[in-house]
């Protein structure tokens, strides 16, 4: 079957279709116009996109079959074309009755070219004139289907571009302030059809958010977290500097082992079975006495400024990049309600941040699996939609989403990202194998690890590991002092 394309191109002697008059045309259409008199960036974002849509013209175009009389009639001229003049004039008569039997518009202008003539007889002119107006007439079918198809994608790229332009409009301030960036990246989202309830869930957090505004400031001081490292200079004064120390204490928090004591409170089961025989009760009490009760051992740490000295004046700084997010999300039962609408907000502030930067944001949620969303990707707003519909309903697997995350830092990709977790790390202590892990990726490649705790009952010995500590207690006290200051 041959295509429009093929057929146009074999009749004008045209390698390509100039689609310029189209695209200027579709430019200049009343419903686009007041559109841009609106936003005049807009205007910017469609000619950026014009390469594309004349490309996937063209190839529309390439694919789009002629209707079976016409490519029969193309054919039958391309036969009657190579004749010589006498094979030509012989059958002339059966050339007009084909032309008939395919309905083509040609036949009466052949008629009336035939009976113009002596005898129904053509000189090589004539039949010159005769292939010359047959060859028009087919040139004005294959162009009269072409603009048909044109203006019939036209009006169906208007209706695509007036939503596509009023979902971009819609979105611009839920997720970007500034219009040159609303504009150009959320031009790429809205391309994604958005039914009444994703607008509206997308709303319903975008409000939450400004209702919320410290999880927003909360944000920016984490995308600023990546400053300039000073270099000091030589023969600098010393300066006094707070910083958190660590320490351990004795407050049960984890079992660390088994050693001699007399707590009776957390002795081994073997010790307590002693007293059911009375041979060895007496014997029980005598290791009460010494502390020589095997029983388990509960440490647990605590983090305590420290002021140490560092040099205070600087030589030169070096600009540290900012890469991408990785935000893994602890979606167990114990963040479900509020704090579930904090870390999703807090997700969409993220969100603005890597918009207004040009970075990427990828998106973990982790109970005892793992489910993946980059909202920075074409199909961004589709999942941003899906991340904001889950529900936070699993158990805790904050290890296994850390390996993961940290797979995904030692690829060429995201090298350069920033870890950011938001849970309210009620939760088993990482292994040693993983906690070394992540210490290289600290150590050797400078990739940072933040920590945005939703609970003041976080285990103080898994934050360890984090570089940077943002608090945000969603605890009903901390809510109402958040709203009495507002």
């Amino acid at each position: 079957m041959i295509s429009l394309d093929t057929l146009l191109n074999l009749l004008t002697l045209n390698d390509s279709i100039n689609l310029n008059d189209f695209l200027a045309t579709l430019l200049t259409a009343p419903q686009l116009v007041l559109l841009f008199e609106k936003s005049p960036k807009l205007k910017k974002m469609l000619q950026r996109e014009l390469p594309q849509i004349k490309a996937a013209l063209t190839e529309q175009l390439k694919n789009t079959p002629v209707p079976e009389n016409l490519a029969q009639e193309f054919a039958f001229y391309t036969q009657i074309q190579s004749l010589t003049y006498y094979p030509f004039t012989q059958q002339l008569q059966q050339t007009c009755q084909q032309l008939e039997a395919l309905n083509s518009p040609f036949h009466a202008e052949a008629q009336s070219l035939l009976k113009q003539t002596e005898s129904q007889q053509l000189t090589p002119a004539q039949q010159s004139l005769f292939m010359q107006r047959w060859r028009m007439n087919l040139t004005l079918q294959a162009l009269t289907l072409n603009d048909d198809l044109l203006e019939q994608h036209k009006q169906r790229l208007i209706e695509e571009l007036k939503k596509q332009l009023a979902m971009s409009g819609f979105l611009s301030p839920l997720l970007a302030d500034d219009e040159e960036i609303s504009h150009g990246k959320l031009w790429d989202l809205s391309k994604s059809s958005l039914h009444t309830t994703d607008s509206d869930r997308l709303t319903e957090y975008s409000h939450f958010l400004r209702s919320q505004p410290q999880l927003n400031e909360l944000a920016q001081k984490l995308g600023r977290s990546r400053k300039s490292k000073a270099i000091a200079a030589e023969n600098t004064q010393l300066g006094p500097v707070l910083t958190t120390e660590t320490v351990r204490h004795s407050f049960p928090e984890e079992v660390q082992g088994v050693y001699q004591n007399d707590d009776v409170l957390r002795l081994l089961p073997a010790e307590l079975a002693t007293l059911s025989l009375n041979e060895l009760e007496v014997e029980f009490y005598r290791k009460l006495i010494e502390k020589r009760l095997l029983t388990y051992q509960l440490r647990g740490q605590d983090h305590q400024p420290k002021i140490k000295e560092r040099p205070v004046i600087y030589q030169q700084k070096e600009q540290q990049p900012k890469g991408p997010f990785i935000v893994c999300i602890d979606t167990s039962g114990s963040m479900g309600g509020f704090n579930e609408r904090c870390a999703k907000a807090f997700c969409l502030a993220l969100l603005k941040i890597a918009f207004q930067e040009n970075r990427r944001c990828f998106v973990m949620m982790f109970t005892q699996e793992i489910i993946q969303y980059e909202l920075t990707a074409e199909s961004g707003m589709p999942q941003l939609l899906r991340f904001l519909s889950q529900r936070f309903r699993g158990g805790t697997d904050i290890e296994y989403c850390l390996e993961e995350a940290v797979k995904l830092l030692q690829t060429e990709t995201w090298q350069e990202a920033d870890i950011v977790v938001i849970s309210d790390f009620i939760a088993q202590r990482l292994s040693d194998d993983t906690q070394r892990r992540i210490r290289t990726q600290q150590q050797d490649h400078q990739q940072r690890f933040h920590a945005v705790t939703l609970s003041q009952h976080g285990k103080p010995r898994l934050l360890s590991i984090f570089d940077f500590i943002w608090p945000f207690d969603t605890g009903l006290k901390s809510r109402l002092k958040r709203y009495i200051r507002r």
